[in-house]
């Protein structure tokens, strides 16, 4: 199945739905994974003003949730998971001085790349623009070998503003980065993988299927080793190597009295998989 439509494959499953008319972004939980859907299939899930104010409610409600351990990000439809900004939306702001002030306020996406819990993009078809940037945003990628990737703002006057700028070198280096940020070109998902830019591509009818996998995999272990694992190496990512190593060592001492450490050290010489609840 697609990306789009790995929902379907979920309908016997116990789910939940946020919000009344979720027109835009929806949410479901089940077995501990929280999926997030940009559902505006026949315009590639654009991104407009109401993505923009629904994906980070949906990314909170998902945080709020001690039930969710991992927070998947989807598109609905066969096209793609995201085609970018929604362009019927682009207007010349009234100043120079107002544009400052909207960018500098604009954090929408900000909740998705600081998320406590692990974060998976699965990603079909077209993931341009926007839609890149937040796969970006998202801990790990995975693609379905017909996806197509590309940063294509320079060709409409703009520049990635949603931490493309930012993201995309840290993911595939700086000269990768700029090839894809300065021609606007597109590439398929053989070259993402070999830059790095998704960790595994698929066959297309496998993504939903390899994606609830692996989140469910990551949703075994104990949550908070978990969000200390993802803390330790997107901040130490950040520091010098000596500031790294005292924040792992911070961490790792944390939990080694946690009720789920013992549990583990206990289930380990019992023979038997261990019940982590998070404490």
């Amino acid at each position: 199945m697609t990306a789009g439509g790995a929902g379907a494959a979920n309908s016997a499953r116990t789910h939940t739905k946020e919000g009344a008319a979720e027109k835009e972004v929806s949410l479901t939980r089940s077995d501990g994974v929280a999926v997030i859907t940009l559902n505006r299939p026949r315009v590639v899930n654009a991104i407009n003003s109401s993505v923009r104010e629904q994906l980070p409610l949906a990314v909170a409600a998902a945080e709020r949730d001690s039930n969710v351990r991992v927070i998947m990000v989807r598109g609905a439809g066969q096209k793609g998971f995201c085609g970018g900004a929604d362009i019927t939306e682009f207007e010349a702001p009234p100043s120079a001085l107002a544009a400052r002030t909207a960018t500098q306020a604009i954090t929408w996406i900000d909740v998705l790349a600081q998320a406590r819990k692990p974060t998976i993009a699965a990603i079909h078809g077209y993931c341009l623009g926007g839609g890149l940037e937040i796969a970006l945003a998202c801990d790990i990628r995975i693609a379905t070998a017909d996806a197509t990737f590309g940063m294509p703002e320079v060709g409409l006057a703009i520049i990635p503003g949603a931490g493309g700028t930012q993201h995309l070198p840290r993911a595939v280096g700086l000269s990768n980065a700029l090839r894809l940020i300065l021609t606007g070109e597109r590439i398929d998902a053989t070259a993402a993988l070999q830059m790095g830019l998704v960790s595994e591509v698929v066959p297309t009818g496998e993504l939903g299927t390899r994606a609830e996998s692996l989140a469910r995999r990551i949703a075994s272990h104990a949550p908070q080793a978990v969000a200390f694992a993802k803390e330790a190496v997107r901040q130490g990512s950040e520091l010098p190597l000596s500031a790294g190593m005292r924040l792992e060592r911070d961490l790792s001492a944390l939990l080694m009295g946690t009720a789920d450490r013992l549990e583990a050290a206990t289930a380990f010489r019992e023979r038997r998989k261990p019940m982590f609840r998070g404490e």
